[in-house]
Formats: structure tokens, C-alpha cells, sequence
């Protein structure tokens, strides 16, 4: 009877260690453009404000803690800015208010953390330079090579000019009471847009390749909003993609040097967008080799879920086409697996709609979803 009691305990204490670990988890879900043109967009300001209560609402009851808020799209903005024009997705007639402003008031009277979310580099999500406006930053670029077209428009990662653009951008945000800031992972789109300026710079580092030179031009970049958010105790990560490999060959995402030395970020959230099955990389796989690049113990890892692929065909998964046809608690494995590994702080799903907008649902949404909901307590 006395070794029952004892192992009661044990198994008592574990349970209440377990539950404070999961209590203090981030349970994070993106908001992106999309989200923001289905509920902000053409709407009066009063409609748009109750949409975004509504969500608000939905992210509360569904126990997460934690919105990221994409606030810049392109070279745009959803707050009032001096650099960049309102995003084309919260207007209406051309006009908005500050939205930035306005969710992060309505998430901290719901006790919710909000992260602001910026694609750094990305001028415009198609190729169309006539998009590009009078009143953005961009339009002075147009026909120089501090701007270039690859599936879509990018400010160039090596001109000054651009960095500090950035940056201003980046402080613009950190005036208000956020409490984390994100890059997405869209750095260098697998260009030669910079090739002029690398071979100026070889004229006095010679010794330097070319993908070296790009690392450090995005390495830069990160460092220098590093500090800036440390003058603000603000937070300060990126979401990189998950395959590691494309961090280095299409991305210039240098992220072993993030996850291993200081001064770079605080939180990374890898897009770790597989199933179990999938042959290509599985979750298990993809997880693991993430861990092995962890070499900062302050590192906070977050897992970022893939919501959108419920009960659709993964097209890249080889064998594992149809997983998420054919399971319905993925997403619940898949937290259940990340809070076994080191520096684990939580997960992040993307993305909004596939959790609660049920006119996005496919016929497993609903069961992945409720699965998903028993291990966020």
C-alpha cells in the first residue's frame, strides 16, 4: 500500500510539472493578408473593429496565448506609418485607421500576447511594378538595382539605402506596445540582383564568396534589429523554412549562426509543415535535425504547424500524398512530439481561417481541430 502511495505522488507531481510546463507554452496563430482582406478589408471601421473582437474571441476560447500579426506584407503598413503607404489588404476606398493599434489593445484586454510580423525585403507578391505606388519607398527604385523582379518584387539585401530603410521601418513598429517582432523567411529569392555590388566588395575582401557575402548582408540586417528591439525589451525572432537545406541555397538564412551565438534573435519558429508520412521529410525527421542546431541555451524554439494542409493532398509528400486526408490528429501528435525536445517554448499555427473560418473547412477540420484542442488545456 505504501509503495501505491509513493508512486501516486510521483506520478502526481509529474503531472503537476507537465501541466506548468504546458501552462507557460507559447500557443501562437499567424494572421496574415489573407486574413486581414477577408475581415478588415472594404469593411466600415466599426464592422472591421468587431471582426477583429471576434477573433480575438475565437483565439481566446480555443486557449492560445499568443497572436502574430503580419504588419507589413510587402512595403506597406497596417498601422499609421511615415514611410509606407496603408497595405492594399486592410483599405477601404484607400482609406483605414491604425490596426496595429487597435489589436494590440483588444488582445492585451484579452490577456493574448501580440507579435508584429514583417516581410522584410518583399516589395510586392506579383511581378507587376505598376502596383508599386507614389507613396512608397519603392517608387523611387523603380529602374535602379535596388529593386528586382523574381516571382514577385524584392528590395535588394546589399544596398545600404535599403538596410536603413528597413530598420526605420523596424523602429516605426517598435513604438508600439508589442511584444515580440518577426521576420518571415523571405531574404534573398535566388537572384543576382547583387552581383555588381559583390564585385565591388571583392576589390577589398577577395577572399569572400558569393554566398558568403549574402549571408553576411542578411546577417547584418538581423543583428542590427537585434539591438534595436534590445533598446526596446522587446523580443526579436524569425521564421525560417523548414527545410534547412533551402535556408541556404535559396534564402541566404544563416540560421546556425542565430541558433548558436548571441546577438542575432531570441525565438526562431522553423515551418515545420510535414506529416508523419511524408517521404520527402517527416515531422519526426525535421524535428530532430532542428534540435542538433541548437547551441544557445537562451534560444527559445517554437514550432510552427501547418493548419492549412488538414484534410488535403500534400503534393510534396511523395508516399505521404494523402496523410492528411487520412488522419485526423496530426497537428495533436505534433505538439505532443515538440514538447520533448530542448529549448522547446511552443507552437505556432498557421494559420487563422483553418482553424475558425469554417468556409475554408475541408471534412477533417472539424475532428483535427477538436484532437488538436485536448492536449491545449
Amino acid at each position: 500500500m505504501k509503495k501505491l502511495l509513493i508512486i501516486f505522488i510521483l506520478l502526481l507531481i509529474l503531472s503537476n510539472i507537465n501541466d506548468l510546463e504546458t501552462a507557460n507554452e507559447t500557443r501562437g496563430v499567424f494572421i496574415s493578408y489573407i486574413e486581414l482582406s477577408e475581415y478588415i478589408k472594404d469593411y466600415s471601421e466599426e464592422t472591421s473593429k468587431n471582426n477583429i473582437k471576434k477573433m480575438i474571441n475565437n483565439i481566446k476560447g480555443y486557449n492560445l496565448n499568443t497572436i502574430i500579426l503580419q504588419v507589413r506584407v510587402s512595403s506597406d503598413a497596417i498601422y499609421d506609418s511615415n514611410i509606407f503607404p496603408y497595405s492594399k489588404y486592410i483599405t477601404n476606398d484607400g482609406k483605414s485607421y491604425d490596426v496595429l493599434d487597435y489589436f494590440i489593445k483588444e488582445a492585451h484586454n484579452s490577456n493574448l500576447r501580440l507579435y508584429a510580423w514583417i516581410n522584410p525585403y518583399r516589395v510586392e507578391t506579383t511581378n507587376n511594378i505598376d502596383l508599386i505606388t507614389k507613396d512608397n519607398p519603392a517608387y523611387k527604385y523603380i529602374g535602379t538595382d535596388n529593386i528586382y523582379i523574381n516571382n514577385g518584387i524584392y528590395y535588394n539585401p546589399a544596398k545600404k539605402e535599403v538596410v536603413n530603410l528597413i530598420v526605420d521601418g523596424v523602429e516605426e513598429v517598435l513604438n508600439y506596445n508589442i511584444d515580440g517582432l518577426l521576420f518571415d523567411d523571405y531574404f534573398y529569392q535566388n537572384t543576382n540582383i547583387d552581383y555588381n555590388d559583390y564585385k565591388k566588395y571583392l576589390i577589398k575582401h577577395p577572399n569572400i564568396s558569393l554566398e558568403e557575402y549574402r549571408l553576411n548582408n542578411v546577417n547584418n540586417l538581423v543583428k542590427t534589429v537585434y539591438s534595436k528591439c534590445k533598446e526596446k525589451n522587446i523580443k526579436f525572432g524569425i521564421s525560417p523554412d523548414g527545410n534547412i537545406d533551402n535556408n541556404y541555397q535559396k534564402n541566404m538564412a544563416d540560421i546556425r549562426s542565430w541558433m548558436s551565438e548571441d546577438n542575432y534573435i531570441d525565438f526562431i519558429i522553423p515551418q515545420l509543415y510535414y506529416g508523419f508520412n511524408n517521404e520527402a521529410k517527416s515531422y519526426p525527421k525535421a524535428i530532430a535535425e532542428w534540435q542538433k542546431l541548437i547551441r544557445n541555451d537562451d534560444l527559445e524554439m517554437l514550432i510552427g504547424l501547418a493548419a492549412y494542409k488538414i484534410g488535403k493532398e500534400d503534393i510534396y509528400a511523395k508516399g505521404g500524398r494523402k496523410e492528411w486526408i487520412e488522419n485526423n490528429n496530426i497537428l495533436m501528435k505534433e505538439v505532443i512530439l515538440a514538447r520533448n525536445i530542448n529549448n522547446y517554448k511552443g507552437f505556432v499555427i498557421f494559420r487563422y481561417d483553418n482553424l475558425f473560418n469554417k468556409d475554408t473547412f475541408t471534412n477533417n477540420n472539424t475532428i483535427e481541430i477538436s484532437n488538436l484542442k485536448k492536449v491545449i488545456k
